[in-house]
Protein backbone atom coordinates (compact mmCIF):
# COMPACT_ATOMS: atom_id res chain seq x y z
CA UNK A 1 0.00 0.00 0.00
CA UNK A 2 0.99 3.63 -0.42
CA UNK A 3 2.80 5.54 2.41
CA UNK A 4 0.14 7.67 3.75
CA UNK A 5 0.19 11.22 4.32
CA UNK A 6 0.06 11.94 8.02
CA UNK A 7 3.37 10.05 8.25
CA UNK A 8 5.24 12.23 6.35
CA UNK A 9 3.40 15.02 8.35
CA UNK A 10 1.05 17.94 7.95
CA UNK A 11 -0.54 18.17 4.47
CA UNK A 12 -3.07 20.64 2.80
CA UNK A 13 -6.12 18.91 1.77
CA UNK A 14 -5.24 18.39 -2.05
CA UNK A 15 -2.61 16.87 -1.20
CA UNK A 16 -4.21 14.29 1.37
CA UNK A 17 -5.66 10.43 -0.14
CA UNK A 18 -7.35 7.74 0.61
CA UNK A 19 -5.35 4.35 0.84
CA UNK A 20 -4.65 2.97 -2.34
CA UNK A 21 -5.42 6.20 -4.26
CA UNK A 22 -3.32 8.86 -5.52
CA UNK A 23 -4.87 12.35 -5.45
CA UNK A 24 -3.90 14.00 -8.56
CA UNK A 25 -2.45 17.40 -6.66
CA UNK A 26 1.01 16.25 -5.45
CA UNK A 27 3.48 18.53 -4.00
CA UNK A 28 7.27 18.52 -5.87
CA UNK A 29 8.24 16.24 -3.18
CA UNK A 30 6.00 13.67 -4.05
CA UNK A 31 6.29 14.00 -7.17
CA UNK A 32 10.00 13.23 -7.45
CA UNK A 33 9.41 10.12 -5.00
CA UNK A 34 6.81 8.33 -7.36
CA UNK A 35 9.38 9.37 -10.43
CA UNK A 36 12.10 7.65 -8.40
CA UNK A 37 9.70 4.46 -8.37
CA UNK A 38 9.24 4.77 -11.70
CA UNK A 39 12.41 4.34 -12.32
CA UNK A 40 13.14 1.44 -10.37
CA UNK A 41 9.79 -0.26 -11.90
CA UNK A 42 11.26 0.64 -15.92
CA UNK A 43 14.96 -0.96 -14.44
CA UNK A 44 13.35 -4.19 -12.96
CA UNK A 45 10.92 -4.65 -16.62
CA UNK A 46 14.67 -4.31 -18.46
CA UNK A 47 16.30 -6.29 -16.02
CA UNK A 48 13.82 -9.29 -16.84
CA UNK A 49 13.71 -8.30 -20.47
CA UNK A 50 17.26 -9.22 -20.25
CA UNK A 51 16.32 -12.96 -18.27
CA UNK A 52 14.57 -13.58 -20.95
CA UNK A 53 16.57 -13.43 -23.50
CA UNK A 54 19.20 -15.43 -21.98
CA UNK A 55 17.12 -17.78 -20.77
CA UNK A 56 16.75 -21.83 -22.27
CA UNK A 57 13.74 -22.43 -23.72
CA UNK A 58 11.89 -23.96 -21.07
CA UNK A 59 12.67 -21.07 -19.12
CA UNK A 60 11.42 -19.05 -21.08
CA UNK A 61 8.13 -21.13 -21.62
CA UNK A 62 7.72 -20.52 -17.84
CA UNK A 63 8.36 -16.95 -18.06
CA UNK A 64 5.66 -16.49 -20.76
CA UNK A 65 3.14 -18.99 -19.58
CA UNK A 66 1.07 -17.69 -16.14
CA UNK A 67 1.41 -19.59 -12.79
CA UNK A 68 -1.97 -21.13 -13.28
CA UNK A 69 -0.58 -22.88 -16.72
CA UNK A 70 3.02 -23.78 -15.23
CA UNK A 71 0.83 -25.28 -12.03
CA UNK A 72 -0.45 -27.88 -14.04
CA UNK A 73 2.39 -31.37 -13.67
CA UNK A 74 3.13 -32.77 -16.47
CA UNK A 75 1.56 -36.67 -16.40
CA UNK A 76 4.45 -39.23 -16.55
CA UNK A 77 3.29 -41.15 -19.89
CA UNK A 78 2.62 -37.88 -21.67
CA UNK A 79 3.34 -37.72 -25.66
CA UNK A 80 3.76 -35.11 -27.73
CA UNK A 81 1.05 -35.11 -30.84
CA UNK A 82 2.51 -36.78 -34.06
CA UNK A 83 1.96 -33.39 -35.67
CA UNK A 84 3.84 -31.66 -38.24
CA UNK A 85 5.09 -28.61 -37.06
CA UNK A 86 3.78 -25.01 -37.79
CA UNK A 87 6.02 -22.08 -39.36
CA UNK A 88 3.87 -19.58 -40.15
CA UNK A 89 3.65 -20.28 -43.79
CA UNK A 90 0.28 -22.52 -43.42
CA UNK A 91 -3.14 -22.22 -42.94
CA UNK A 92 -3.05 -21.80 -38.97
CA UNK A 93 -6.52 -22.91 -38.26
CA UNK A 94 -5.94 -26.50 -39.83
CA UNK A 95 -2.50 -26.97 -37.34
CA UNK A 96 -4.69 -25.70 -34.84
CA UNK A 97 -7.61 -28.29 -35.91
CA UNK A 98 -4.92 -31.26 -35.92
CA UNK A 99 -3.37 -30.45 -32.09
CA UNK A 100 -6.65 -29.93 -30.52
CA UNK A 101 -7.79 -33.39 -32.39
CA UNK A 102 -4.77 -34.73 -30.48
CA UNK A 103 -5.40 -32.84 -27.43
CA UNK A 104 -8.60 -34.39 -26.97
CA UNK A 105 -7.31 -37.68 -27.58
CA UNK A 106 -4.47 -37.48 -24.77
CA UNK A 107 -6.51 -35.58 -22.64
CA UNK A 108 -4.76 -33.03 -22.42
CA UNK A 109 -5.41 -30.33 -19.50
CA UNK A 110 -5.46 -26.64 -20.21
CA UNK A 111 -1.82 -26.02 -18.70
CA UNK A 112 -0.53 -29.05 -20.45
CA UNK A 113 -2.39 -28.33 -24.09
CA UNK A 114 -0.38 -24.40 -23.90
CA UNK A 115 3.14 -26.24 -23.03
CA UNK A 116 2.81 -29.17 -25.82
CA UNK A 117 1.22 -26.26 -28.03
CA UNK A 118 4.42 -24.42 -28.10
CA UNK A 119 6.26 -27.46 -29.25
CA UNK A 120 4.67 -27.82 -32.40
CA UNK A 121 6.25 -24.02 -33.59
CA UNK A 122 9.04 -23.70 -36.09
CA UNK A 123 11.10 -20.88 -37.16
CA UNK A 124 8.37 -17.63 -37.72
CA UNK A 125 5.97 -19.02 -35.24
CA UNK A 126 8.86 -20.19 -32.68
CA UNK A 127 10.39 -16.36 -32.88
CA UNK A 128 6.74 -15.18 -33.01
CA UNK A 129 6.22 -16.74 -29.25
CA UNK A 130 9.70 -15.90 -28.33
CA UNK A 131 8.40 -12.37 -28.26
CA UNK A 132 5.60 -12.42 -26.40
CA UNK A 133 5.11 -10.19 -23.17
CA UNK A 134 5.66 -12.02 -19.98
CA UNK A 135 2.39 -13.80 -18.78
CA UNK A 136 0.92 -13.35 -22.02
CA UNK A 137 -0.87 -16.75 -21.92
CA UNK A 138 -3.17 -17.86 -18.90
CA UNK A 139 -4.98 -20.01 -20.61
CA UNK A 140 -5.11 -22.11 -24.04
CA UNK A 141 -8.22 -20.02 -25.39
CA UNK A 142 -5.88 -16.65 -24.68
CA UNK A 143 -3.25 -18.79 -26.76
CA UNK A 144 -5.50 -19.86 -29.26
CA UNK A 145 -7.25 -16.30 -29.94
CA UNK A 146 -3.39 -15.00 -30.31
CA UNK A 147 -2.11 -17.53 -32.47
CA UNK A 148 -5.25 -17.58 -35.25
CA UNK A 149 -4.49 -13.47 -35.26
CA UNK A 150 -0.88 -13.52 -35.54
CA UNK A 151 -1.04 -15.40 -38.99
CA UNK A 152 -4.43 -14.44 -39.62
CA UNK A 153 -3.08 -13.55 -43.09
CA UNK A 154 -1.88 -17.09 -43.42
CA UNK A 155 -5.38 -19.09 -43.88
CA UNK A 156 -6.79 -20.11 -47.27
CA UNK A 157 -9.39 -18.14 -48.41
CA UNK A 158 -12.79 -19.52 -48.59
CA UNK A 159 -13.81 -19.98 -51.89
CA UNK A 160 -17.13 -19.08 -53.58
CA UNK A 161 -20.24 -21.46 -54.81
CA UNK A 162 -18.97 -20.16 -58.05
CA UNK A 163 -15.96 -21.68 -58.33
CA UNK A 164 -18.10 -25.04 -58.19
CA UNK A 165 -19.01 -24.90 -61.88
CA UNK A 166 -15.38 -24.27 -63.17
CA UNK A 167 -15.26 -27.96 -62.75
CA UNK A 168 -15.54 -30.03 -65.43
CA UNK A 169 -15.19 -33.42 -66.46
CA UNK A 170 -12.07 -34.45 -68.68
CA UNK A 171 -12.41 -36.00 -71.86
CA UNK A 172 -10.58 -39.11 -70.59
CA UNK A 173 -11.66 -39.09 -66.82
CA UNK A 174 -13.66 -41.82 -65.75
CA UNK A 175 -16.86 -40.64 -63.70
CA UNK A 176 -15.35 -42.17 -60.52
CA UNK A 177 -12.53 -39.67 -60.65
CA UNK A 178 -14.38 -36.89 -61.36
CA UNK A 179 -17.09 -37.73 -58.39
CA UNK A 180 -13.88 -37.67 -55.86
CA UNK A 181 -12.28 -34.05 -57.42
CA UNK A 182 -15.42 -32.17 -57.08
CA UNK A 183 -16.35 -33.74 -53.62
CA UNK A 184 -12.81 -32.64 -52.37
CA UNK A 185 -13.18 -28.85 -54.04
CA UNK A 186 -16.91 -28.93 -52.22
CA UNK A 187 -15.15 -28.82 -49.13
CA UNK A 188 -13.48 -25.98 -49.79
CA UNK A 189 -17.07 -24.01 -50.62
CA UNK A 190 -18.47 -24.76 -47.11
CA UNK A 191 -21.81 -22.75 -47.48
CA UNK A 192 -22.52 -24.42 -50.73
CA UNK A 193 -26.42 -25.79 -50.84
CA UNK A 194 -27.50 -29.05 -51.95
CA UNK A 195 -28.92 -27.58 -54.91
CA UNK A 196 -25.95 -25.68 -55.94
CA UNK A 197 -23.60 -28.55 -55.43
CA UNK A 198 -25.98 -30.69 -57.35
CA UNK A 199 -26.33 -28.47 -60.45
CA UNK A 200 -22.61 -27.66 -60.51
CA UNK A 201 -21.93 -31.09 -60.39
CA UNK A 202 -24.27 -32.14 -63.65
CA UNK A 203 -22.86 -29.33 -65.73
CA UNK A 204 -19.49 -30.62 -65.51
CA UNK A 205 -20.26 -33.49 -66.68
CA UNK A 206 -19.43 -35.16 -70.06
CA UNK A 207 -22.43 -35.57 -72.56
CA UNK A 208 -22.43 -39.82 -71.55
CA UNK A 209 -24.36 -42.48 -70.68
CA UNK A 210 -24.62 -41.15 -67.22
CA UNK A 211 -25.68 -37.38 -67.92
CA UNK A 212 -28.08 -38.71 -70.38
CA UNK A 213 -29.54 -40.35 -67.87
CA UNK A 214 -29.64 -37.20 -65.06
CA UNK A 215 -31.62 -35.53 -68.05
CA UNK A 216 -34.71 -38.34 -67.95
CA UNK A 217 -34.72 -38.40 -64.11
CA UNK A 218 -33.95 -34.98 -62.69
CA UNK A 219 -31.70 -35.09 -59.22
CA UNK A 220 -31.82 -31.41 -57.57
CA UNK A 221 -30.00 -32.94 -54.34
CA UNK A 222 -26.41 -33.29 -53.94
CA UNK A 223 -26.48 -36.09 -51.77
CA UNK A 224 -29.08 -38.01 -53.70
CA UNK A 225 -26.77 -37.47 -57.00
CA UNK A 226 -23.71 -38.83 -55.41
CA UNK A 227 -25.74 -41.92 -54.58
CA UNK A 228 -26.99 -42.70 -57.93
CA UNK A 229 -23.53 -41.63 -59.30
CA UNK A 230 -22.50 -44.40 -57.31
CA UNK A 231 -24.71 -47.15 -58.26
CA UNK A 232 -24.02 -46.34 -61.65
CA UNK A 233 -19.89 -46.41 -60.84
CA UNK A 234 -21.01 -49.68 -59.31
CA UNK A 235 -22.30 -50.66 -61.95
CA UNK A 236 -19.78 -50.26 -65.17
CA UNK A 237 -17.02 -51.93 -62.68
CA UNK A 238 -19.20 -55.04 -62.49
CA UNK A 239 -19.83 -54.97 -66.09
CA UNK A 240 -16.04 -54.29 -67.01
CA UNK A 241 -15.24 -57.27 -64.36
CA UNK A 242 -17.86 -59.44 -66.20
CA UNK A 243 -16.74 -59.10 -69.56
CA UNK A 244 -13.00 -59.41 -68.61
CA UNK A 245 -14.01 -62.73 -67.26
CA UNK A 246 -16.05 -64.00 -70.46
CA UNK A 247 -13.00 -63.08 -71.94
CA UNK A 248 -10.87 -65.46 -70.44
CA UNK A 249 -12.97 -68.04 -70.25
CA UNK A 250 -12.74 -68.02 -74.00
CA UNK A 251 -9.35 -67.67 -74.41
CA UNK A 252 -9.15 -70.72 -72.18
CA UNK A 253 -11.54 -72.18 -74.51
CA UNK A 254 -9.65 -71.76 -77.40
CA UNK A 255 -6.22 -72.91 -76.20
CA UNK A 256 -7.79 -76.20 -75.33
CA UNK A 257 -9.28 -76.89 -78.16
CA UNK A 258 -7.76 -79.36 -80.76
CA UNK A 259 -6.12 -78.64 -83.91
CA UNK A 260 -8.40 -78.37 -86.87
CA UNK A 261 -5.29 -79.03 -89.33
CA UNK A 262 -5.10 -81.24 -91.84
CA UNK A 263 -3.54 -84.57 -90.81
CA UNK A 264 -0.33 -85.72 -93.29
CA UNK A 265 0.53 -89.04 -93.36
CA UNK A 266 4.23 -90.06 -93.90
Amino acid sequence: MFQREDEEGPQSLCHQRVEGVISPCLDLRSASKWLARLEHLQKGLQDMKYQIEGASEDERQGILFTETVMADELPLNCRTPAIAEYDGTTDPMEHLSRFENAALLHRYTDGIKCRVFVTTFARAAQQWFNQLPVGAIGSFQEFRSLFLHQFASSRKLRKAELSLFAIRQKDDEPLKEYLQRFNAATLEVPAATQEVKASAFSQGLLDGDFFKSLDKKLVSKFDALLARAAKYINMKEAQAAKKETRGEKRKEIKEEAPSKEPRIDC
